[in-house]
């Protein structure tokens, strides 16, 4: 019984990990990568779809993307998409490829990311706390029903602290590394 709740927690938490550096890899740094464009969605033939479905992705050079949508009719849509998106984009058309020059960032703008990037690990800091706490009242369950000793439930508690830290030291250095990606010229 204990080893299932360690089991799923320690599931839970890699899944909490991984939402976050998915989150992180969103976030814009200076240089330029085909997962920026991951999230926009292009209308195609009454569906919305992702754009890696209708395009093709590639990086032309540092600080800029090229998107060769795989139908020739398609090209003003995607263009549109990408311009339309958050992301502050504007692509030029170059036949059948869109040149997708990504701005310099400015040290404001940088600082800005930076606080988001914070405040997206302190919510994968507090999923992982929800899921200790989610954990510990299981074992505290499992002891009111005497099904383990209270000497038991002490040490799958520790066991699962152990986990929360080591969950929360990984989250943190995914932070650290995309600051210091955010920082640099």
């Amino acid at each position: 019984m204990i080893e299932m709740i360690k089991k799923d927690a320690e599931e839970r938490m890699n899944k909490s990990v991984e939402a976050l550096k998915a989150e992180l890899i969103k976030v814009r740094t200076g240089r330029a990568h085909t997962s920026l464009l991951d999230h926009i969605v292009v209308p195609y033939y009454g569906s919305d779809v992702p754009i890696n479905q209708v395009a093709n992705l590639t990086v032309i050079d540092p600080r800029t993307l090229g998107v060769s949508p795989y139908e020739k009719t398609m090209v003003s849509t995607v263009e549109k998409a990408i311009r339309d998106s958050d992301l502050g984009l504007n692509p030029t058309n170059v036949g059948q490829l869109l040149r997708v020059p990504l701005p310099p960032m400015t040290e404001e703008r940088r600082r800005d990311l930076v606080k988001v990037v914070r405040q997206e690990a302190e919510s994968g800091r507090v999923a992982i706390r929800n899921i200790r706490r989610d954990a510990n009242h299981e074992l505290k369950g499992l002891m009111k029903d005497a099904d383990i000793s209270k000497d038991d439930e002490r040490r799958a508690e520790e066991n699962i602290q152990k986990l929360t830290d080591q969950f929360i030291k990984k989250l943190d250095t995914a932070l650290a590394e995309k600051e210091a990606e955010l920082m640099e010229i």
